[in-house]
């Protein structure tokens, strides 16, 4: 992808943050998911880090090889033509601010929009958050990189303070304010509070932060209506979509192993279905 048109796209991406309706990102593990999502009509798509390392082999929390991160970013790239893609690259397979530059400038190189950034330790949720200061200048290392890019990515600066169970909710809600604000004044585009479900304390973030915020769409979270009616810019399904698409397979495996057969499910594709689908991926 030419340098202008990435830059161009990157900028949209940012603006449509802000205007209504509600960003909904499913997120792709591969590139047929990605094609599946878009024939249904999302504007956009995000990477899973899950249902992507799981796709090549290797469990959640940066264990799947960088090399083969970017090159499966850059299929689904590839597949979804111009519509924009973010992708999730954890903590950025990096310990220090150079290195994960250097990771942005790779991603980046795949002709994705935006990136996912955390603050917490990749596959561990009982391990402390990065201290707030190292964070923020990571944040402020991404957005370098992608200043030198010449590509204005969408930084998702995520938190994992909802991860943590057992936390004062009055203490977590400031850590996350906190947070928040200084990774929005490092660079960052969105804050993605990950794990927060509650309508209440979402609503309360969105007022104070002034920002877009991006939720977790999975089982027992509000719906998108209910997030739109908050405030929220963004919403994304992380490994939802994965799990209930390995539900759907095991579900099959499980009635041939008993010796009963495959019950299509409705609106189950036909092959030539999903022909068509990569067909018009390549066009």
């Amino acid at each position: 992808m030419i340098v202008h048109e990435q830059a161009r796209r990157a900028e949209a991406f940012r603006q449509r943050h802000h205007r209504a309706p509600l960003l909904v990102l499913p997120n792709a593990w591969d590139a047929l998911s990605a094609r599946l999502f878009l024939a249904a009509g999302f504007e956009a798509v995000a990477t899973t880090s899950g249902g992507l390392a799981w796709s090549l082999g290797y469990p959640d929390g940066e264990q799947a090889p960088w090399e083969a991160v970017v090159a499966a970013t850059a299929r689904i790239v590839r597949v979804a033509g111009a519509a924009p893609v973010t992708a999730d690259i954890e903590a950025g397979y990096a310990d220090t601010p150079a290195a994960l530059m250097r990771s942005v400038a790779e991603i980046i190189g795949t002709g994705v929009v935006g990136i996912n950034l955390e603050d917490g330790v990749p596959g561990d949720h009982a391990a402390p958050l990065r201290p707030l200061p190292a964070a923020a200048e990571r944040i402020g290392a991404a957005r370098e990189a992608a200043r030198r890019a010449g590509v204005p990515i969408v930084i998702n600066a995520r938190t994992d303070l909802y991860l943590r169970p057992g936390a004062d909710e009055a203490a977590r809600f400031a850590e996350t304010l906190a947070r928040g604000k200084a990774y929005l004044a490092a660079g960052a585009d969105c804050v993605y509070p990950i794990g927060l479900t509650d309508p209440a304390t979402i609503g309360h973030l969105v007022q104070a932060l002034a920002a877009p915020v991006n939720i977790i769409l999975r089982p027992g979270a509000p719906a998108v209506a209910v997030l739109a009616q908050l405030g929220v810019a963004r919403a994304s399904t992380a490994t939802s979509l994965t799990l209930a698409a390995m539900a759907a397979i095991r579900a099959s495996a499980e009635a041939l192993r008993e010796g009963g057969r495959i019950a299509p499910p409705a609106g189950m594709p036909t092959h030539a279905d999903a022909q068509r689908l990569f067909a018009r991926a390549a066009g």
